[in-house]
This record gives structure tokens, sequence and C-alpha cells, in this order.
């Protein structure tokens, strides 16, 4: 599969509680059983006014279709090309 950056514009998404944040995890999940396979939520980061969120996906369709079916937002999806980390300099 390939990795995803989803980003989600959602005002005051930042000021949201933790039994809004479960509820809108819960409503992710919900989709994600509904797709299979294809697709899987590794985490999201949350800032005031949007989501950025890593997806593994067998295409940016799928995520699409998430999206709809949990009432998500997917404002931007990025394809994942490279990643560098720590160990990329040694």
């Amino acid at each position: 599969m390939k990795k995803f950056v989803i980003e989600r514009e959602i005002p005051n998404v930042g000021e949201l509680g933790q039994e809004q944040l479960r509820a809108t995890a819960a409503k992710s999940n919900q989709a994600l059983r509904q797709l299979g396979p294809g697709i899987q939520w590794q985490e999201s980061f949350i800032t005031a006014d949007k989501t950025f969120c890593i997806y593994l996906a067998k295409d940016e369709a799928i995520i699409r279709r998430h999206a709809e079916l949990s009432g998500i937002p997917a404002t931007r999806i990025t394809e994942v090309g490279k990643t560098i980390d720590t160990t990329t300099g040694e």
C-alpha cells in the first residue's frame, strides 16, 4: 500500500474535547471497517483548524470514499514519495 498525508480543514478542531475526538475516531473506524483491508489509519496530528492524517491505502479513491462514509472532509490528499528520519543521516 501507498502512504498518504490527508489535510482536513475543520474549523476549531483544536478546541474539541476528548469525547468529541473519540466520537470522530469512532466514525472513522466504522468507515474503515466498511472499506476493508485496502486502507489503514496510522495517526493524526491536530492543529487549531486542521488535522493532518497519515494513512496507508491502495489509492486516493479509497481515501475519498472513507471521507464520504465518515463525514470527515479530505481537503487535500498527498501521496508520500519518500521519507527521511534521523537514520538517513547516519
